[in-house]
């Protein structure tokens, strides 16, 4: 199966040396989203609020350049600098995923790029 590398503009540009995404058959793996403004690159203020709505509307942005949407994604993963942010993430997830969330794992992890306090990845399957 070919590997289709996905870009879009309107998510932040790679911070490395990797794709916001890529496409092999069916499945769309996305790299993490931070929640950084992708017109300044720069993390959006306002807590792990709005870095998670930040953060969602980035991986939307990928997925729609891949064919996909959230209602494709099967599983996502939730990096958090502070499991005590755990209720303040999963209340803007829950915006993003009303009903039928796909499979989520939540880890706490020591540090983030640019200093961030959320980072979350999504892997999704389109016909």
């Amino acid at each position: 199966m070919e590997r289709q590398v996905i870009h879009s503009d309107d998510a932040p540009k790679a911070i490395g040396p990797y794709s916001q995404a890529i496409r092999v058959g069916e499945l769309v793996f996305c790299s993490g989203q931070l929640g950084l403004d992708p017109a300044t690159g720069q993390l959006v203020s306002g807590g792990v609020e709005a870095e998670t709505r930040r953060a969602l509307q980035n991986l939307m942005a990928v997925l729609q350049a891949a064919g996909a949407s959230l209602e494709h994604v099967v599983k996502t993963t939730v990096f958090l600098l502070d499991m005590n942010d755990f209720a303040k993430m999963n209340a803007v997830y829950t915006e993003f995923f009303p009903s039928r969330p796909p499979a989520r794992s939540t880890i706490q992890v020591a540090r983030l790029p640019r200093d961030g306090k959320v980072e979350i990845e999504a892997i999704a399957v389109v016909k």
